[in-house]
């Protein structure tokens, strides 16, 4: 039995709360074993063998409104580690780096380059992520890429963003 990592999108913003005690409840009602949610934003690790659209159904039922579902495996979040796909670069400050995982293999639709001088520039593609460096800009928020990202992908594709630190953890 492989580990999971479901990432879920758009939870704990707004009236979308779901607490992490009721989220690990939910994985084991539905017959997943060694249930731990990673951070407050929507991360879950399990032992099981997952299908997407019934997490999604289960999901629904116990908080009541939709959540979409990114899964991957833990060997492949290793592997997203493995390849660096930041080259060594690392956050400060100044600079975040993030992921955008697709439910689907058309990442690779995203036209490149894909940046904005001193406020993202997409660094890498795969079949399913978006790794996306983010400048902090003069108001003190991060680069807009999420946005662009965002607008691309739309609402006819699953996809969700995380931190570069969620996905290190979620490796580990």
């Amino acid at each position: 039995m492989s580990r999971h990592v479901a990432l879920l999108r758009g939870v704990n913003l707004g009236k979308r709360q779901v607490k992490s005690a009721e989220l690990v409840a939910a994985f084991q009602a539905m017959g997943f074993a060694n249930v731990k949610t990673l951070l407050a934003s929507g991360n879950v690790l399990f032992d099981g063998a997952p299908e997407r659209g019934g997490i999604e159904a289960a999901l629904e039922q116990h908080f009541g409104f939709a959540i979409g579902t990114v899964l991957r495996t833990q060997e492949e979040m290793r592997a997203l580690v493995a390849r660096d796909p930041f080259k060594g670069r690392s956050e400060d400050a100044d600079t975040k780096l993030y992921v955008t995982f697709l439910a689907e293999p058309d990442a690779r639709t995203l036209p490149m380059p894909c940046a904005i001088a001193g406020d993202f520039e997409v660094v890498e593609i795969t079949e399913r992520e978006v790794f996306m460096l983010a400048h902090r800009l003069p108001n003190g928020r991060f680069g807009l890429g999420m946005d662009r990202i965002g607008k691309h992908f739309g609402t006819k594709r699953l996809w969700t963003s995380r931190n570069f630190n969620t996905v290190l953890k979620a490796a580990a």
